[in-house]
Parts: C-alpha cells; structure tokens; sequence
C-alpha cells in the first residue's frame, strides 16, 4: 500500500485502519465525514493560497504522476510560490499546500482551519518533510498556518492578521529518526493476511472519529458501560477492560457512578417507572409568570468573519422563533425572524426581537446559556437597543432544569436531558412533533450550514430552504410549549 499523509495520519491513530482501508473498504461509514467542515478546510486552503502575493496552483488531477510532472516544471522555473505541489518518495505521495521558495531553500507551509496546533499536525508536516527530503529539496523551515481567532474584521479581509504562522520546524524535525521505520511498519500491518488484533480504544475517535467504529465496535451491546452519560472516556475504558461492558455487569459489580448515572443504568437494565418528583416540578413551575415567551435562537459560525465586528467561529444569530402564551389555557401565538440571505441579520434581528418581547416579561428557553450569549453579543453590539436586550436576558428562564435535575426522569432519555432527546419521550407518537417528518432540516447542524450562501442559490431553492429553516425553528419552540404543558398536567 503506497501512503498519502492523511493514510499516515489514519494509521498512527490506528494501523487497523489501513488494513480494513485495504481489505474490508465496504465497511467505512462516510457518515463520520463532516460536509461542513470539508467545506470550510476548502474554503480557508482557497484563501490561504494568496498569504504571500502572487502563486501557482499545481491543479487536481487523479493520476498523480501528472500533479507530480507539473510540479516538477514549475521547481525548475524557480516559481516563488507553488500552491498543492506534489511530490513522490517510496511510494508516499503528499501535495504541500503552499510551498514558499526563499533564496535558495524551501519552506512548507500546512494550512488548517483550526484556531491553533493538534499534536496530529506535527505528523501530518513530519511525514511532507520526510518525502520532499526524499526528493532532493532543501527544506529549511516548516510551519502551520492556522486562523487567528483574535482578528475582528474591520473592512477587507487581511490576511496577515487573519491567520497565525507559527514555526513547527524543531517540533517536526524531532520526528524524522522515527518516520521512516513508523511508514514501514504501517506498510507492513496494511499488506498482511489476517486481521490486526487491535481492540477498541480512546484511538477510535482520538483525534478523528474512525468511520470503522461500526465494525470494531459490533460486540459492544446498546445498553454499555459506553452509553452512561458523563463518565468520563477513560473510566469507560477502564472499566471495559476488566469485562465491564453491559448495563448487567455495571450493576453486578456496583461501580462507582453518580446519582443521576446510577437511575439511568437501573432505569434501563430494570424498565423501570419514571421518576417524578412533583414537588420540585411545581417549585419550578412557580417561578413562570405569564406572558410566557418561548424562544430559540439558530445561528452560524463561519471560519472567515463575514462582515465587520465578527470574528473567526463567532455564533451570528439569523433566525429566531418565538411561540407566546398569554395566559395557561390560551392558544400559543406563533411570531418568527428569519434574516434576508446574504445580509448581516444582527440588527434587523435585534431590532426584530425587542419588538416582538417586551420588556419584564418570562422568556423560556431550552439551554438557556446559548440564548443569554446571543442576547448578551448583541446586546454588546448595539448600544442603543442593550438596555431592552439585556432586560429580555435577564428574565430568561431555563426548561431544560427539571430535567437535567432529574425531577423528571424516564429511561427513554437514555441519560440525556438535550430537547431532541425529551421530547420523543414525552411525547413518542406525535407526528406533528418528530423532527424526521420535516423536510430539508432536521436538526441544528443542519440549519447551520444551510442558511450561509443562501444567496447563490436559484430562486426556488432558496424559497425552499426558507421555509424549511421556518418549519425547524417553529418546532423547537412548539416542543417547548408541549413539555412546558407536560410539565403543567404532572401537577
């Protein structure tokens, strides 16, 4: 098997992965691929190829030896700046996201969306050192390019402040004395007959989620040590290497777990009742005063700061829903933002929001922490409107406590107290509130990624995708009404 340093990268994590990559390929779940994030490494390699002025770009073909041939020519024209330069040693092929020609050496430059240095990255420029050393180049110096997560974009975008380059070159020349015996030793377990006999471990998600957990981790039932909420990954792995796997051998041999782990593993293992404690639910419920206001925020993170005052990954509301109860035994009005596609939606939706919530009035929320940040960022952000906005921040209160608190507890919430698992429990037959029946967007993520660059998009499909952003959004707040009622009938 020939490597690429992604190939490398996968079996330092694990040498299983190139065997099953080799062997048993029908097995990878491309599920663990995150479009998202594949777009937004694209997007930041794309830009990050301007960094020093003028460059060119060894352009994607499949049969290597042609990137490689293309390289070639431009090393021999003294091209100052190669973008995706390609090169072969061994069989270990790698393309260099820019390489930099400065007087008479070379340097590499690694570019990731991240905000600061993995320890995988060292590998990762380790094993480009080691090939282009191969070949013959004088490589004086190596470094990560990687996206300053203190730039405030203020007018164009400059690059100089928008990414950090930081010098790897000691860290990744510490590497080369073991390289070159690591490639053989993963070429050698990727070309043998039977199956490398590596068990499951922190590895198979450390530090990338494996695609062929669903197939090392088949002896693993639902009910595990693995599906205990918040214990930590270690003590799972601990306990699973003493044979403490099911839901029965943590019970027979009484772990050590909280309150709260213990009723999901008895409430699960024993199909036990809920657990219903009426008084806190009612304590709860007291500190609720009407109007009651329901709200949820959607918003996106994208890696380049989109306009001005925004930063890199900074959480930028454009859409919000609001569901209004006047009083216990009226209807639910339905009031909802959604941002025009390609604008700036804080102000429109800040403004939108003081309208539409007055002041001194009960706001609910589900994870109250991620709308009481929202609120605050805006409220940071205008002055004008910050007296209201903090007003409307102040009088939020959170859904979510008697359930994390575990004053309501049934054992289809598998330890978990998020709305997306609740709701189904409470509520396990309600079409109208099964977030599969709806069209395009089911879940966060999802509407994350669906509204930037909206604009591109045809007429139709933009329409399309408005109305399904409105359709989830409305459901997150309906789901609230639902359980805030649940909650109200219990008592």
């Amino acid at each position: 098997m020939n490597l690429s340093k992604s190939r490398y990268c996968s079996g330092l994590q694990c040498t299983k992965i190139l065997w099953m990559q080799k062997n048993i390929p029908d097995e990878y779940d491309d599920g663990v691929m995150n479009q998202g994030i594949l777009n937004t490494g694209n997007e930041i390699g794309d830009l990050a190829m301007g960094y020093f002025g003028t460059f060119s770009e060894v352009p994607y073909n499949a049969d290597k030896f042609l990137m490689i041939d293309d390289t070639k020519k431009l090393l021999e024209q003294k091209t100052k700046v190669i973008t995706e330069a390609s090169f072969s040693y061994e069989g270990n092929f790698c393309s260099v996201d820019i390489l930099h020609l400065v007087k008479d050496s070379f340097e590499i430059i690694e570019v990731k969306s991240s905000t600061g240095i993995n320890p995988i990255y060292y590998d990762d420029m380790a094993f480009q050192y080691y090939v282009l050393s191969g070949c013959g180049l004088k490589v004086k110096k190596i470094s990560l390019m990687h996206i300053n997560n203190q730039y405030i974009r203020q007018g164009k975008l400059d690059l100089k402040k928008l990414f950090t380059v930081e010098d790897c070159t000691n860290e990744v020349l510490a590497k080369q004395k073991d390289i070159g015996n690591q490639i053989a030793a993963l070429k050698k377990t990727a070309e043998q007959k039977e199956e490398p006999d590596i068990d499951i471990g922190p590895h198979c998600s450390d530090p990338y989620e494996c695609g062929y957990s669903g197939y090392c981790w088949k002896h693993i039932p639902e009910q595990s040590i693995f599906s205990i909420a918040r214990l930590a990954g270690k003590t799972k792995f601990d306990y699973y290497n003493q044979g403490i796997i099911s839901f029965d051998d943590v019970l027979k041999n009484n772990i050590s777990l909280s309150e709260k782990q213990q009723r999901q593993v008895e409430s699960e293992a024993r199909s036990l009742d809920p657990t219903i404690n009426k008084k806190e639910i009612k304590s709860f419920l007291k500190t609720l005063t009407f109007p009651l206001y329901f709200l949820d925020f959607e918003t996106f993170m994208p890696a380049l700061p989109p306009f001005d005052g925004c930063w890199p990954y900074m959480q930028i509301p454009f859409q919000y829903s609001l569901h209004i109860l006047k009083s216990p035994d009226t209807e639910a009005e339905h009031h909802e933002f959604l941002a025009k596609e390609g604008t700036d939606p804080r102000r429109p939706l800040a403004e939108a929001l003081c309208k539409d919530i007055p002041r001194k009035v009960c706001t609910l929320a589900y994870n109250s922490g991620f709308e009481k940040r929202v609120i605050k960022d805006l409220a940071d952000l205008f002055p004008d409107l910050s007296n209201h906005l903090l007003d409307i921040q102040s009088h939020i209160k959170d859904l979510m406590t008697p359930f994390q608190s575990h004053a309501y507890y049934r054992r289809e919430f598998q330890g978990s107290y998020s709305i997306k698992t609740v709701l189904p429990g409470l509520f396990p037959d309600d079409p109208e509130l099964d977030y599969h029946n709806l069209e395009l967007i089911q879940n966060g993520g999802e509407a994350m990624t669906a509204f930037p660059g909206l604009e591109k998009k045809r007429p139709e499909e933009i329409t399309e995708i408005r109305q399904s952003l409105l359709a989830y959004c409305r459901l997150d707040t309906l789901a609230m009404v639902k359980i805030w009622g649940y909650l109200k009938e219990l008592v």
